[in-house]
């Protein structure tokens, strides 16, 4: 079978690592309660900032969040080397900008996911990725952004929400942790 994934706040719990980071960074200590009280995808208003003072934040830190110690989430790494172990397809398939691409792939690797050559998909729009899940005929999608998940429901294929405060509207199967996935599949 062939499973694609999101990488961020699907795979890797990169929005809590940020929240982390910002708590560092404007030397705040805004406990996780606020975190996960968030309905959006973006955090600044935790800290009071403006969309526009938390975008600048965002990209003055974006290495710091993308590149530095941002925990996978529980069992994924595990769960990912077994499908692949099992002659299963992994593909990723993440908005992040092009100019993460070769970053991107290499951090994976680096902490332990299966990366196979040409099965790793970056710098499209989310709008665009639904081009990229249709032409890869996948057997099952997981993904945490509403935006995204809310164009594939047209795809004959498993869709799987990757439980988060700010996705609970969604009317889709969930994953809430990544060992679940081995129930699914069977």
């Amino acid at each position: 079978m062939k499973f694609g994934f999101d990488i961020d706040d699907t795979l890797i719990n990169l929005r809590e690592h940020a929240f982390h980071i910002y708590n560092h960074k404007l030397k705040h200590n805004i406990g996780l309660d606020a975190f996960h009280a968030l309905t959006t995808m973006e955090i600044h208003s935790a800290f009071g900032l403006t969309k526009e003072e938390g975008g600048k934040l965002w990209s003055s830190l974006r290495d710091d969040i993308y590149y530095s110690q941002c925990p996978s989430f529980p069992h994924a790494v595990d769960i990912l080397q077994e499908l692949v172990h099992q002659g299963h397809e992994v593909y990723y398939i993440t908005a992040r900008a092009k100019e993460h691409t070769d970053r991107t792939k290499n951090w994976l690797i680096t902490n332990g996911f299966p990366v196979v050559e040409g099965h790793f998909y970056c710098g499209m729009s989310d709008s665009e990725k639904v081009h990229i899940i249709e032409k890869l005929n996948l057997d099952y999608y997981f993904d945490d952004k509403p935006a995204v998940l809310e164009t594939l429901s047209h795809l004959p294929l498993n869709i799987y929400v990757k439980d988060r405060s700010y996705n609970q509207h969604l009317k889709l199967p969930r994953i809430v942790s990544w060992d679940e996935l081995r129930e699914i599949i069977k």
